[in-house]
C-alpha cells in the first residue's frame, strides 16, 4: 500500500533540475528533518558547481590580469569546492550507494554504516 505522506517540497530557490531531484530522493528514501537540510545543501551546492561551470564554458578557464599574466578564474575554484561539497554531502545522505530494489515500500529511514561505536 503506497503511503500518503506528503512529502515535503523542494526549497523555491533551487533550480528546477536540482528541484526534479530532491523529490526523486525524497520518493525513493525516507529522510529525517536533519537530512533533509543535508539535501538542500546538497541541491545548493549542485546549483552553485553548474552556475561556475557556466561561467567557464563562458568565459574560459583563465584570464589576462593587468599585468598580462595568465589567471585562473576564480569559478575554477568555485565548482571545485561545489563539486567536493556535493559529493561530501551525498555520501553522508547514504545516496553514492545503490538505491533500494523498487516497489511500492520506501526504504526505513538512512543510517550511515560509517558511523560506527566504538566501544573502549
Amino acid at each position: 500500500m503506497k503511503s500518503t505522506t506528503r512529502l515535503p517540497p523542494p526549497p523555491t530557490h533551487l533550480e528546477p533540475a536540482t528541484k526534479a531531484w530532491w523529490n526523486s530522493v525524497l520518493s525513493t528514501y525516507v529522510l529525517e528533518e536533519h537530512h533533509l537540510r543535508l539535501l538542500q545543501l546538497a541541491g545548493e551546492a549542485w546549483d552553485v558547481a553548474q552556475t561556475a561551470r557556466e561561467a567557464i564554458q563562458t568565459r574560459g578557464q583563465t584570464y589576462v590580469d593587468r599585468f598580462g599574466a595568465s589567471r585562473t578564474r576564480p569559478e575554477i575554484a568555485i565548482e571545485r569546492d561545489a563539486r567536493l561539497a556535493f559529493a561530501r554531502l551525498i555520501r553522508e545522505l547514504d545516496l553514492d550507494v545503490e538505491p533500494p530494489a523498487s516497489g511500492d515500500v520506501r526504504p526505513p529511514s538512512l543510517i550511515s554504516n560509517r558511523r560506527v561505536s566504538h566501544a573502549r
